[in-house]
């Protein structure tokens, strides 16, 4: 289903799965799939531009609660800020002669 995700936010739809990401603002979204009795989550921005940048994908190993555990939560803080920085930097490249 990552994949599938993926994919349609390169062509700028929405999985019907995709849910926002709760703590982090807007247009930061994330796909949960469990495969042999593990869960796993794929954490995406969809809204720097045409360019979909892939936060974090990670196996929730928390045995209660739905949250996002805070190191995760963390370090999905901290890639989107870069991942800003690397959204700005295309920017300016691409309005250089």
């Amino acid at each position: 289903m990552f994949g599938q995700a993926l994919y349609l936010a390169q062509v700028g739809r929405k999985h019907p799965d995709a849910k926002p990401l709760t703590g982090i603002e807007g247009g930061v979204l994330e796909v949960v799939e469990d495969f042999n009795k593990n869960t796993y989550r794929a954490v995406y921005k969809v809204q720097l531009g045409d360019v979909v940048y892939v936060l974090h994908v990670f196996q929730k190993k928390s045995k209660s609660g739905k949250a996002t555990p805070k190191p995760d939560l963390e370090l999905i803080k901290s890639r989107l800020k870069l991942a800003k920085q690397d959204h700005e930097r295309r920017t300016k490249a691409k309005g250089k002669p």
